[in-house]
């Protein structure tokens, strides 16, 4: 049996990257950690927020691959002889993904009093209108 998907329909050519975002958009992990927000600054920009405390800016990789922006986060182990007795600061690893439309690319990214902030500008595609020649016999 054939599995069927939107993209399979006949007037839709073309889309099966469509349907492979939705599948890789589906997939990305919802431990809710790290926190983040995500914000539209104007008509074409938006800035994404993620409270990482106690991270650096060498603790930290962001990366774009195949339109998915993906931002971790890992602290190096601490060798020393600290004894916790209460630790609710998290400092575990994390990874979050987000999938970025065509045209929208990460313009920078700063890090100041524990939020993480990677802006985004969304660039218009130049408008192209094609006419194609019909060859004869």
């Amino acid at each position: 049996m054939t599995k069927m998907t939107f993209a399979s329909h006949p007037f839709l050519l073309g889309f099966e990257q469509l349907d492979r975002l939705v599948e890789r958009t589906a997939r990305t992990g919802n431990d809710g950690y790290p926190p983040y927000n995500i914000e539209q600054s104007s008509d074409d920009s938006y800035r994404i927020t993620l409270a990482v405390a106690g991270f650096s800016e060498d603790d930290i990789s962001i990366t774009v691959e195949d339109r998915q922006l993906s931002i971790r986060g890992r602290q190096p182990d601490e060798e020393d002889d600290r004894v916790f007795l209460h630790r609710g600061i998290a400092a575990r690893q994390f990874q979050r993904n987000f999938v970025l439309a065509d045209g929208v690319e990460v313009v920078g990214a700063k890090l100041e009093n524990g939020l993480l902030h990677v802006d985004l500008k969304k660039v218009e595609p130049e408008s192209v209108v094609q006419t194609i020649k019909i060859k004869r016999g």
